[in-house]
């Protein structure tokens, strides 16, 4: 009995020290949702990504709380995309690596949701949270390669394009463009990606350099995009990261010309 009471007392003083258990619980679920998806057919993969949308829209919305405007709304959108992305993704690697990852998918998942519930306090991350949003469009655009092939048209890679417009309008609204206006910027950020996707589909480029392109391309583009509103001169966005994405290009072609 004595021993029961201490270890009921140094579990609540854990979660004592634990900010928003409730954050640690979904990302966990989440990420078992994703665990389960990695190792089982197609079927119950999409029961889990089902799931996964569920529970991780209703969730998020709990744990974000009501919306505010001025900050947007695919924030509540992110970790749930990322929960499904790493669900696509897992499925690469081979069922005992899949095993050892899922510890760092909870992980993963946990930082995108500190990430927005820092938004939400108005400490916001950009970098950070920029190269989050990257890496969930090349883990979802890799997944679905490995999933559905590269043959086939409408190219598989389309169906990474709803995944990049969440993205791109959270990108938007992270520079303070919300609204009409951030949904409008995340449409023109997707139709970049989709014009590199199709490019590097009719190279018929092998692996993941494809969704690697498509990650580089939203990178690039975000970047430019911010730069422009934080003053910089056109030529000199031009320079720094048009040559970004014509070095990205040029690896990709030397690659399938191999």
């Amino acid at each position: 009995m004595i021993d029961r009471v201490l270890t009921d007392r140094r579990a609540a003083s854990v979660l004592r020290r634990i900010e928003r258990p409730g954050v640690v619980a979904l990302a966990v679920l989440l990420a078992a949702l994703a665990t389960v998806a990695w190792l089982t057919d197609p079927f119950w993969l999409s029961v889990a990504i089902g799931a996964q949308l569920l529970l991780g829209g209703l969730g998020t919305v709990q744990l974000l709380g009501p919306a505010q405007p001025a900050l947007g709304f695919a924030r509540y959108a992110v970790p749930t995309v990322a929960a499904v992305a790493l669900s696509l993704f897992g499925r690469i690697l081979p069922g005992g690596v899949a095993l050892l990852f899922a510890p760092l998918a909870a992980i993963l998942i946990w930082s995108v949701l500190w990430l927005e519930l820092r938004t939400s306090r108005g400490v916001p991350a950009r970098t950070v949270l920029d190269m989050a949003l990257v890496s969930i469009l090349f883990a979802a655009g890799a997944g679905i390669v490995d999933l559905a092939g590269r043959g086939g048209w409408p190219p598989p890679l389309a169906l990474a394009l709803p995944f990049a417009l969440i993205l791109a309008v959270r990108a938007a609204e992270a520079r303070g463009t919300v609204g009409v206006a951030g949904v409008g910027q995340g449409l023109l950020h997707t139709l970049a990606i989709a014009q590199v996707g199709l490019a590097a589909t009719l190279l018929d480029l092998p692996g993941v350099i494809a969704p690697a392109l498509m990650a580089l391309t939203f990178h690039a583009w975000s970047g430019a995009a911010e730069a422009l509103e934080d003053g910089a001169s056109g030529r000199a966005v031009l320079l720094e990261f048009g040559s970004l994405a014509l070095m990205g290009f040029a690896v990709a072609v030397v690659v399938h010309a191999i």
